[in-house]
């Protein structure tokens, strides 16, 4: 267990560990991988440079309840990821598997079972970065097991529930803002905000409204040049992921990247990543879409569960899936950044 880990369980005094064994909706460390947990759609030929031949899904872990926001700390060789509704952030590595590394992430008393974190990434420091669904905010994790609220308001009305995140180069922090943490979504009576808004977050807590008009933004993700943002819109009635031109950090010029509306497997356009060559791995329908800078369809990786985010891990090749129940990964011909 780490310092941190050690601090943070001591800090929180409202804090209760949930049992890595038999509990329902609880992780197992003693979990033995899986091989072969999923299959591989090849569609375009120029998949094969970014998918092994003989590349085998494993499942690493199972008894969660809805699992997202995965992201590599490098640090410290191992990945964090969120249970959405098991209100926990979960850590897990080689060595020691699946850890409890927060729980409650929101410690109020409520009914509404999406309330702990979903996104999270890591800053230059190495400090964890929230999205939080309960307490509407973006939070930071600090060395003593405290979190620090970065920005729970815009114009003075709160925030829906942060949802996914991705960092400029620049020091700003982008992240959407739909409405899945509240229990009536849209019509939640506690709605102060009337749009689910794509942010941007300045290293000295200026928020900036970038966009208000995309129905539910999702997972985002810049190209490798920063000259694109690319943005999922999880409405199940407008399934596509959208595509902006950035300028000096403003986006504009939306226009649709590829449109899924005819697909029937189950899943939305959700949480992505992009590969050093501008290729996009995005959770969607059946699986994880992949994707050319152009917006060609590439193939699929099909995990047995269908993922909602993806995270790069290990040296940058490993593809790690957070997938409803279970957490999978896949070895790659490619890699992406790692915060």
């Amino acid at each position: 267990m780490t310092h941190l880990v050690k601090l943070l369980l001591t800090s929180l005094s409202c804090s209760f560990l949930i049992s890595c064994g038999g509990e329902e909706g609880s992780a197992n460390n003693q979990f033995e991988i899986v091989d072969y947990a999923g299959s591989i759609e090849r569609i375009d030929s120029r998949v094969d440079d970014l998918i092994p031949a003989n590349a085998n899904i494993q499942k690493l872990a199972e008894g969660f309840i809805f699992t997202e926001g995965p992201v590599w700390d490098r640090r410290n060789s191992q990945l964090y990821f969120s249970d959405v509704r098991n209100n926990t952030i979960y850590s897990w590595s080689e060595s020691e598997g699946v850890k409890v590394f927060i729980s409650p992430v929101y410690a109020e008393p409520t009914e509404h079972p999406s309330v702990g974190s979903n996104g999270l990434t890591i800053d230059s420091e190495g400090r964890l970065i929230l999205m939080e669904h309960g307490y509407h905010r973006v939070s930071r994790l600090e060395a003593d097991g405290s979190r620090t609220t970065l920005v729970d308001s815009y114009r003075e009305m709160r925030l829906n529930s942060p949802n996914d995140v991705a960092h400029h180069s620049n020091g700003w922090l982008y992240f959407t803002d739909p409405p899945y943490g509240m229990a009536g979504l849209e019509d939640d009576p506690a709605r102060e905000l009337e749009y689910n808004g794509i942010y941007r977050l300045s290293p000295t807590g200026e928020l900036q409204l970038l966009e208000r008009n995309q129905s539910r933004p999702n997972g985002l993700v810049f190209s490798p040049d920063e000259e694109t943002l690319y943005v999922a819109n999880s409405d199940g009635e407008n399934m596509v992921w959208y595509a902006y031109t950035v300028i000096h950090g403003i986006i504009g010029n939306q226009r649709v990247f590829y449109d899924a509306n005819d697909q029937t497997e189950t899943g939305a356009a959700d949480g992505m990543k992009v590969d050093v060559n501008g290729n996009i791995f995005a959770t969607g329908p059946g699986g994880v879409w992949i994707f050319d800078p152009e917006g060609v369809h590439l193939g699929t990786i099909k995990p047995d569960e269908v993922p909602a985010n993806v995270a790069w891990g290990d040296d940058g090749s490993t593809l790690y899936m957070t997938a409803r129940t279970g957490l999978y990964r896949l070895k790659l011909n490619t890699s992406g950044n790692i915060p």
